[in-house]
């Protein structure tokens, strides 16, 4: 008997059109994403295109959204993976309708809805919410260090940098100097020494501008242009009932003078320039800012002395050590990102790298992502519950009823504070590694703390932290290779952090579906 194979006919044509619906199960992690991309309120991706049709279409914005929020749960961040896998995986052409964007259109939509795209995390958690995944019984909060999108070899100080800004300037003269001899290079084109030839190109300029006004000036038609940010003076206020840390010394209200220009850095959110040359002037920029940090706060520092008094009403004691600011910038940035800093990890080296912030509920359902570009986690407390409550009441849900986290976020302060809220807050005051009690801390909130961690029902309640949090580290960094940013500048590594965490929640979505069908 002859051997019996299923045929493979290569150059058979299809009968009838095939439906995309069919290429893959009804199961399938596509059609979760579909159906969230359809529920979800896309308004704010569609304000920047134009409403009269003109001019080349674009790629439909539900499609791009859908596009990525899929790539990124299967791990695929690289506009061109992405632009392939549109060819050559099945559940990549459903998504895209056949459709094959250009690696360079995906990567220009990520830069152009940047803002759009961070929100959506809000709105796929308001979906997780519709499916009782949202509960915030116990939220743990955790940060890790991802590689930032530039080399720890970058960074490089104010007379490095100045040196070579110098350098390249001779350069150019030098580039110059050969392409235009002793001429000064400015000289008006031969057309337009004439009158003749002077008036036919503005004729033909003043119709250009013509032509690009009536474009322009039609409501919701073209893009927004962003005008060139101006160079932002620094203006920190210190106030010491803010501190981070305690305000009786110099030391701390110079590093709060640096936390203060870094949150006014956070809210101008400049995008970092793609010419070395820019970034270079943007580097410089920076320490001259930082330098005019130190002397405001010092200065400040200085005035709180010379009052005598605490907010509190008690004396200070001896006055400080004499202390003048240098005159030059010091300290370091990294020209290729300049927001990225370089941060220690307990047993590891250094890295260029931001700090990932997430608050993460029992159901590993990710309520809150942040980006910071501070090293430790200490001081990120409260900013990361405000940030959970900011999320949450978004999509119309309570607050967290325990927060739990590792002794990187003691901080007496932000503990009450959070409490106050009536939110119970549970953190050792000692590293996991340590046998005894830090010196010194051994009584007051410290020793209050130490005995609730030993009750039976804080212990049962502590321990959900490392299932909770850590797994979903693990899932994004190293299951789905979330180990680098690919953006540079904190807001569009946030954009990504945030946009990577609702492909997330979409997967535990796409489980709970699954689970509960089948079931």
């Amino acid at each position: 008997m002859a051997m019996n194979f299923i045929g493979c006919d290569r150059e058979q044509a299809f009968l009838m059109p095939p439906s995309l619906r069919d290429w893959v199960p009804e199961d399938h992690l596509v059609w979760t994403v579909l159906d969230a991309v359809a529920e979800v309120d896309l308004s704010a991706f569609y304000v920047s295109y134009r409403s009269d049709g003109h001019g080349r279409p674009a790629y439909e914005p539900s499609m791009m959204v859908a596009l990525l929020l899929y790539a990124y749960a299967r791990g695929n961040r690289s506009s061109r993976q992405i632009e392939r896998a549109c060819v050559e995986d099945l559940a990549y052409r459903v998504v895209a309708g056949n459709l094959v964007p250009d690696h360079s259109t995906i990567a220009d939509f990520r830069v152009r809805h940047e803002a759009a795209l961070a929100e959506l995390f809000t709105a796929v958690l308001g979906l997780c919410s519709k499916a009782g995944l949202a509960s915030v019984g116990v939220v743990a909060i955790d940060g890790t260090k991802v590689h930032a999108n530039a080399s720890r070899d970058a960074n490089s100080g104010y007379e490095a940098i100045a040196r070579e800004i110098l350098a390249e300037a001779a350069e150019t003269d030098q580039r110059e100097d050969e392409l235009y001899g002793d001429a000064r290079g400015d000289e008006l084109p031969k057309q337009l020494r004439t009158s003749a030839g002077r008036k036919a190109a503005l004729r033909a300029a003043k119709e250009r501008l013509d032509e690009e006004r009536r474009t322009d000036g039609e409501p919701g038609t073209a893009e927004a242009k962003t005008p060139e940010r101006e160079d932002a003076a620094v203006a920190i206020e210190l106030d010491p009932a803010r501190f981070v840390t305690r305000a009786e010394g110099r030391r701390a209200w110079l590093r709060e003078g640096r936390r203060a220009l870094d949150q006014q850095r956070e809210r101008e959110a400049r995008p970092v320039a793609r010419s070395r040359s820019e970034r270079l002037l943007e580097s410089a920029r920076r320490l001259e800012q930082e330098l005019q940090a130190e002397h405001q706060a010092n200065a400040a520092y200085e005035a709180y002395r010379a009052r005598g008094v605490m907010r509190n009403g008690r004396r200070l004691g001896a006055p400080p050590k004499p202390y003048r600011p240098p005159e030059l910038p010091h300290g370091e940035v990294n020209t290729t990102d300049p927001d990225s800093r370089l941060m220690k990890s307990l047993g590891k080296q250094a890295v260029q790298a931001y700090n990932a912030q997430a608050a993460v509920n029992e159901h590993q359902i990710l309520i809150a992502a942040e980006v910071t570009v501070d090293s430790p986690d200490f001081g990120h407390l409260e900013p990361m519950v405000d940030a959970a409550e900011r999320d949450l009441a978004a999509i119309g849900a309570g607050s967290p009823d325990v927060v739990v986290a590792d002794a990187g976020y003691w901080h007496k302060r932000q503990m009450e504070a959070v409490v106050s809220r009536g939110i119970q807050v549970l953190i050792p005051p000692d590293a996991a590694l340590r046998k005894n009690p830090r010196p010194g801390l051994d009584g007051g909130l410290y020793a209050f703390m130490r005995r609730v961690l030993q009750t039976d029902q804080a212990k049962a309640l502590y321990r959900k932290r490392k299932v909770t949090v850590e797994p979903v580290f693990g899932q994004m960094k190293f299951n789905r290779r979330f180990d680098r940013f690919q953006r540079r500048g904190r807001a569009a590594c946030r954009s990504e952090w945030r946009l990577f965490g609702a492909s997330h929640n979409l997967l535990k979505l796409h489980t709970h579906r699954t689970a509960a069908a089948g079931a």
